[in-house]
């Protein structure tokens, strides 16, 4: 199967006539005017549009504004974003990230609305073809909107082309803006394959999974429909049973680099390559390639029998995990295997060598335990017989934490090289069956709900090793239609999306946001106020809108 080739930073340079970021005086955008008109121009312009996927996923503005903040992680030593998990006033209009988030979403949406626009008239496009790119964009186009209104509320809507340098722009309801969302999203199901020779391409099921997850958070909104819920629950039911994807055994094996990543729990991904040229997302992204796998590691390079080495990854100390995630979210580790496939536990000697650890000399030779997290604290007497470092709970600091192994790339071609080529996974069925849960439980239909949510947790026990123990751990996992609530399901979510840029949005979806962090994030909890369940809108695009604040108000909180 052919991999979707994105066209990055070499096709940026082309500069035409149409506006790259809404108002700015500067035109710029993906595709060159003349060639967009051509059919091989046409399918360089929807490659294009798919490049702004990569400016929020799998960096560290996406994880920044979607893990940071919560209840599941607060932040490590390093970086210069603390403020946002934070909420102090430092979180302003004039934030790198928030600017960048907006900016990048505009191009891309001008890029799917050039596409849209200019389709009918491309010559030499069989329709089918032409109807299937338009679904593709507009697919692309309302995941751009869905991510825009979800972080800042009411924003500008554009669904035609942008020629020409503009000063008008106005804030549209987010009615106005979920309507686009899901009518761009029905014309993607009824248009689009169910599969596609390109891997990465925008699919029918992918679009009928992002409208349940659209519908499931328009429900708490303010443009909430009395059949949201009911509409959820069955596009999430149709792309679990109508499309050939199922659960992996193994939820270990839902994150093997490589060929594993190309497994039938996914439904759609992020596509990133080994191609140093075309792993970018264009020439003002915030870095290039996946590089997620900085983000959630210890400082592991410092300790005894240890320095930095690709298999182990660079230890950026951006995201830590809270004591609610291991504690809580992660307290049965006897029936539910998620903790030790999430989690790094041990570490093996790089820098052979004798050291002083637990009091005493110990030698490594190359590929020895040289640290250990068992994740609980010891028994003493057993810790100071340990041959190896051991960092307990009660060890934990910013610098020393468990480390989320999803992200890690080990195929790097060496250990500082930043951009890395795994797939990101965007959407995968074991949410859309959380999705199903969520909304049938709201819905009214209790008994489906749990048996959708049944399955994720059923899974969870598999271990391989011995068929009777998984079975007991299985039964163990079940719970009852009685037991259903939301705060079960967000915590099913915590566990098994967790770090994968969802939770904040589940968090400010459910109304939850506000006393989760109070409750759960140490760093953030002091300060976080109602208002927070927004952010602010880029300084930049009110100084450069005709009227200003009055045409393009700040959200409450930030002026």
């Amino acid at each position: 199967m052919a991999k979707l080739s994105m066209i990055s930073a070499l096709f940026l340079a082309v500069v035409w006539s149409s506006c790259s970021r809404m108002l700015d005086e500067e035109i710029r955008s993906q595709v060159g005017d003349t060639h967009l008109s051509t059919p091989e121009g046409f399918e360089d312009g929807v490659r294009a549009a798919y490049s702004t996927l990569r400016t929020f996923h799998a960096n560290e503005l996406g994880m920044t504004l979607t893990v940071f903040g919560t209840d599941t992680y607060t932040m490590g030593s390093d970086g210069s974003y603390k403020f946002v998990n934070e909420y102090t006033s430092q979180f302003d209009p004039r934030t790198t990230f928030v600017r960048d988030l907006w900016n990048n979403l505009y191009i891309g949406i001008n890029t799917c609305n050039a596409v849209i626009d200019r389709a009918p008239t491309v010559e030499g496009l069989s329709e089918e073809i032409r109807n299937v790119r338009v679904a593709e964009a507009r697919f692309l186009r309302a995941y751009y909107y869905f991510t825009l209104v979800q972080q800042f509320g009411p924003v500008h809507l554009s669904v035609n082309e942008t020629t020409e340098v503009t000063t008008e722009a106005s804030r549209s309801p987010v009615s106005e803006v979920y309507a686009v969302i899901e009518e761009d999203l029905r014309f993607a199901i009824e248009q689009l394959p169910e599969t596609s020779p390109d891997y990465g391409r925008a699919i029918k099921p992918a679009a009928a999974h992002l409208l349940a997850r659209v519908l499931l958070t328009r429900a708490t909104s303010e443009a909430a429909e009395d059949s949201d819920y009911a509409e959820a629950g069955a596009l999430a039911e149709q792309v679990i049973n109508d499309y050939g994807f199922q659960l992996l055994d193994d939820f270990a094996k839902v994150f093997e680099q490589g060929s594993g990543e190309r497994n039938a729990e996914v439904i759609w991904a992020i596509q990133y390559t080994k191609n140093a040229i075309t792993n970018g997302a264009n020439s003002e992204a915030d870095g290039t390639g996946n590089a997620a796998h900085r983000y959630f590691l210890m400082e592991y390079d410092v300790l005894p029998g240890m320095n930095r080495n690709v298999r182990d990854g660079q230890p950026w100390k951006r995201f830590m995990p809270t004591t609610y995630t291991l504690e809580t979210l992660f307290a049965d580790r006897v029936n539910d295997t998620r903790y030790r496939k999430s989690f790094k536990d041990v570490f093996l000697c790089t820098r052979p060598g004798t050291y002083t650890v637990n009091g005493k000399e110990v030698t490594y030779a190359e590929g020895d335990t040289a640290v250990w997290l068992p994740g609980y604290q010891l028994d003493p007497a057993v810790k100071a017989s340990k041959n190896f470092l051991v960092i307990e709970p009660a060890d934990y600091t910013q610098k020393l934490y468990p480390t989320l192994t999803k992200f890690l790339d080990p195929e790097r071609p060496d250990m500082n090289y930043e951009a890395g080529s795994r797939d990101f996974l965007a959407f995968r069925l074991a949410e859309t069956y959380l999705i199903a849960a969520e909304a049938l439980m709201y819905a009214g239909d209790e008994a489906k709900a749990v048996t959708y949510l049944n399955e994720v947790r059923g899974r969870a026990a598999y271990d391989g090793l011995d068929e009777a123990e998984d079975a007991n751990r299985r039964a163990a996992m079940m719970v009852t239609a009685g037991e259903l609530s939301l705060d079960l399901i967000l915590e099913e979510r915590g566990r098994e999306l967790l770090g994968e840029q969802l939770r904040w949005y589940d968090l400010v979806r459910t109304h939850t946001l506000v006393d989760r962090v109070r409750a759960h994030n140490p760093d953030g909890g002091d300060n976080i106020q109602d208002y927070h369940v927004l952010r602010p809108i880029p300084q930049d695009q009110i100084d450069r809108t005709a009227g200003g604040s009055e045409a393009f108000p700040q959200n409450p909180g930030y002026n």
